[in-house]
C-alpha cells in the first residue's frame, strides 16, 4: 500500500528514516481506522463450491472493535477504549487530509521539490 500512496519510483535507502514514521503515524491511521475495506461473505453455490461475495453492506474498515470479544484479539496493553480514541479522534475526511499533507512534505523532502 506504501507504494500505492508514495509512487512506484525509487525512494533511496537514507530517506527510510522518513518513509517509516510515515507509515507508522498516518498511513496505518487512515488504514485501520478510517478507510473502508470490502470483506467477504462466503457461500456454498450450487455445485456445492465456496464462493466469495462483496457487498457494498459488508464495507468496514478493519477495526477490530466491530468483531465479538475484540479484547482477545489486542496485544497486551492495547485497550479498546484507547483504540476507540484513535478511531473518534478526527473524521474520515480529517484522516485523509492529514495523510494527503504528510505525504506531499514527504515527497518534497525525498525529491527536493513540491510534490
Amino acid at each position: 500500500m506504501i507504494s500505492k500512496i508514495l509512487g512506484y519510483a525509487h525512494i533511496p535507502q537514507q530517506f527510510a528514516v522518513q518513509v517509516n514514521p510515515f507509515d507508522r503515524e498516518y498511513l496505518n491511521l487512515y488504514l485501520n481506522y478510517h478507510r473502508p475495506c470490502f470483506f467477504p461473505v462466503v457461500y456454498v453455490d450450487k455445485k456445492g463450491k465456496e464462493r466469495k461475495r462483496f457487498r457494498y453492506e459488508d464495507m468496514m474498515t478493519p477495526y477490530v472493535v466491530s468483531l465479538q470479544d475484540a479484547q482477545q484479539y489486542l496485544k497486551s496493553g492495547v485497550t479498546l477504549k484507547s483504540l476507540e480514541a484513535k478511531a473518534h479522534g478526527m473524521t474520515d475526511n480529517e484522516a485523509a487530509q492529514r495523510l494527503q499533507n504528510a505525504r506531499e512534505n514527504l515527497l518534497t523532502v525525498i525529491y527536493e521539490r513540491p510534490a
